[in-house]
């Protein structure tokens, strides 16, 4: 749940704002490595973590690093409204509306049919 106030934020502001409390929260202090003779990479939390607070920093690591290079935009909530995914819009021009082509394809039969009945 705390990861959709992400996703729900009405702006960025309020969205950087909820990705810093997840970090604080999440993160023990972002570093640089190079273990193991892999490249210079992140790690968002020390190697002796358990395996929950690892998961936690990455996904927050990750989520405020795309927040960063997307702008703070392209985080959504599906517009369906049965449906509760939230996503990440990776479209050209970044007003994706629908978590999956299912649940557009889905509304846009709902709305047919409702226009269709109200038109009788």
């Amino acid at each position: 749940m705390r990861l959709r106030a992400v996703f729900e934020a009405p702006g960025t502001d309020e969205r950087c704002a909820t990705i810093n409390a997840l970090l604080v929260e999440g993160t023990a202090g972002a570093f640089l490595t190079t273990h193991d003779g892999l490249r210079p990479h992140l790690h968002f939390t020390p190697e002796g973590d358990d395996v929950v607070g690892r998961v936690r920093a990455v996904t927050v690591g990750g989520l405020s690093i795309f927040a960063v290079e997307a702008e703070g935009r392209r985080l959504g909530v599906c517009a369906r409204s049965t449906c509760v995914t939230v996503f990440v819009d990776t479209s050209r021009n970044g007003r994706r509306e629908y978590c999956s082509t299912r649940c557009g394809n889905h509304d846009a039969v709902h709305r047919h049919r409702t226009q269709h009945r109200a038109g009788r």
